[in-house]
């Protein structure tokens, strides 16, 4: 769903529409995707999900098909909304890699497939932008078509047959039951806040750095795409995060985690005169978000084995509503008062995550430990996450 953004002036010149309309094509697809986490995803936990995820990446391979044929431009916008759709397929692979993994190794196997999807993410504009120049833009869509047939093949060749989770349960029943399970997990009710605030901090440095980039540095979209290897070597380096879940620093490590996102930002703030600064605070606060997030996740794919597809729903859902939030936000911070706002704003979310996790290690310091079995019973719940959410 991320190869239409760098190719939308190319669109607009060939379907003859303006660029404002053109954008309404990543629109699209964020509402399909909106609508895929709410309606698709939950189906892990009641269907076989085997017989679930070759079909949506069949679906998905047809959409993109169906974008590169487009003849007109609502047809392309159908067909993006279709792609969003189905790319939650992804969202199914997360809970899935969390059942297939041992307990003392599903932080590092979540962290692994994590990272993989964000390295999916930060690189899909590249490789759009570069096939397109060569090809055109309609190529783009045939080949990720092509890579995603091949896909669905593999999987549906390789993929353990499990048995569905939930069989008794009702389709109206299974998303009904989403929202009590946030409300009687408080693990992943603070983990949903934790992953708000990476997002928050991802769409607001990357919504405005181009803004950066071409007024104060007179660069252009090349020298901002090369920026984003800076959030590729982050992400690389927050895939050992996992291995901290497992070994049981979650607690520990989150701060970090929190605190290294608050210091990038600070670092950020200092970009906007220091190219250096600027590369420095983007690996830091791409490793932070990163890290936090395989560790959340890590977290709370330990709760209940049967519901770990509508946890993703739940979770997945926090996160997509605040990064559509943040990307107004940092727009009007740019129009206010340029890089510094867009920093300040920044730092004020980084500074929340950081005290948030300071009110709960305070209050794990004041826990009353009266035996030496409500000791071991403490410290083992510290490491699935904490009575508090931690």
């Amino acid at each position: 769903m991320y190869y239409a953004q760098p190719l939308l002036d190319r669109i607009a010149d060939d379907l003859d529409v303006s660029a404002g309309t053109a954008g309404l094509l990543v629109t699209a697809s964020q509402i399909g995707f909106a609508v895929g986490l709410a309606t698709l995803v939950p189906l892990g936990d009641l269907v076989a999900r085997h017989k679930l995820i070759g079909p949506v990446l069949g679906l998905c391979a047809l959409f993109l098909l169906g974008a590169a044929a487009s003849p007109v431009f609502p047809v392309l916008a159908l067909a993006l909304l279709g792609v969003g759709l189905t790319a939650t397929v992804a969202q199914m692979l997360v809970p899935l890699a969390g059942t297939l993994a041992a307990d003392h190794d599903r932080g590092r196997v979540v962290g692994t497939v994590i990272s993989g999807l964000l390295l999916g993410v930060l690189l899909a504009r590249t490789v759009a932008g570069l096939l397109a120049a060569v090809a055109g833009w309609r190529m783009v869509f045939v080949a990720a078509a092509g890579v995603v047939t091949l896909l669905a093949l593999v999987l549906y060749r390789t993929l353990p047959r499990l048995p569905a989770l939930n069989p008794d349960l009702t389709y109206r029943t299974l998303l009904h039951s989403i929202g009590p399970l946030v409300r009687e997990e408080p693990v992943l009710r603070r983990r949903m806040i934790y992953g708000a605030l990476g997002m928050i901090s991802f769409t607001i440095v990357w919504t405005s750095l181009s803004f950066l980039i071409a007024e104060d540095y007179s660069k252009g979209e090349a020298e901002t795409g090369l920026l984003g290897l800076a959030g590729f070597v982050g992400a690389l380096a927050a895939q050992g995060a996992g291995r901290l879940a497992d070994r049981g620093w979650q607690h520990r490590s989150t701060g970090a985690f929190l605190a290294c996102m608050l210091i990038g930002w600070v670092l950020l703030w200092f970009g906007g005169d220091s190219m250096l600064a600027l590369i420095l605070g983007l690996v830091i606060l791409d490793w932070g978000i990163q890290g936090q997030n395989i560790l959340s996740q890590s977290l709370i794919f330990a709760l209940r084995a049967e519901a770990r597809s509508r946890i993703t729903t739940a979770y997945m859902t926090g996160i997509f509503v605040s990064g559509a939030i943040a990307s107004a936000g940092s727009a009007l911070a740019w129009s206010l008062g340029g890089w510094d706002a867009v920093s300040a704003l920044g730092v004020g979310f980084a500074l929340v995550g950081v005290v948030l996790w300071g009110t709960e290690h305070w209050a794990l310091r004041r826990t009353p430990r009266k035996t030496k079995a409500a000791d071991t019973m403490s410290t083992a719940s510290v490491e699935l996450g904490g009575p508090d959410g931690i």
